[in-house]
């Protein structure tokens, strides 16, 4: 499993669904100097613990876009796939109300890029294609800065959803820290003390 944290998100540009329209070429990079991004994959469309993400996500937009922060979603499957999921009503496993981006990585380039891709595909020993598993992406979820930087990355294999509110944790830890300067200790909150990155702050947050 690559470590993208640190590192510039890769780029791609895809077709995805946003409401009732298939946009083509959709890319994070124009949001470059202009948002936060947080990015997840999930497995399939119309499945069982993908629509609890997706729409927790959804009932949450307002938190994420009061932090500037854009949420993307993603998985293997293709547009008309994605058009189709979000045209069914929540009462029929559908995800109806969902109105950010699900792109779709129907090449499965996206997720290899990002190193979530299950399954593994090799050539026997008469150069046939042979896979192993499904090729579809795990719970991976990823925390993209300003600058276009990995800042955070978590992969849960398939039957592990989520949690927003660690997913809001983050993204408000690391606006402390671009805003303050201090880092952000174990199970920190936003308007919990921090620490300034010295042997002094450290000592100051210990006494507390």
């Amino acid at each position: 499993m690559s470590v993208l944290v640190g590192k510039k998100a890769p780029s791609f540009s895809a077709k995805a669904v946003i409401g009732e329209n298939i946009v083509e070429d959709y890319s994070l990079d124009q949001f470059i100097g202009k948002k936060y991004v947080v990015f997840f994959f999930y497995p399939k469309d119309f499945t069982f613990v993908c629509p609890t993400e997706l729409h927790r996500f959804q009932e949450e937009i307002a938190e994420f876009e009061s932090r500037n922060v854009q949420v993307v979603g993603c998985s293997t499957d293709s547009e008309f796939s994605h058009w189709a999921w979000l045209n069914t009503p929540k009462n029929k496993g559908g995800i109806q109300g969902v109105q950010y981006p699900l792109v779709a990585d129907i090449n499965k380039t996206i997720a290899e890029d990002y190193d979530v891709l299950a399954g593994d595909v090799m050539l026997d020993e008469d150069e046939n294609v042979q896979i192993e598993g499904e090729l579809v992406a795990y719970r991976g979820l990823f925390l993209i800065d300003l600058e276009g930087v990995v800042r955070h990355q978590v992969v849960n294999d398939m039957p592990l959803g989520r949690s927003i509110k660690e997913c809001l944790r983050v993204v408000d830890a690391l606006q402390h820290f671009e805003e303050h300067g201090e880092v952000c200790p174990m199970d920190w909150q936003k308007g919990d003390d921090a620490m300034t990155a010295d042997h002094d702050g450290v000592s100051d947050y210990l006494s507390k």
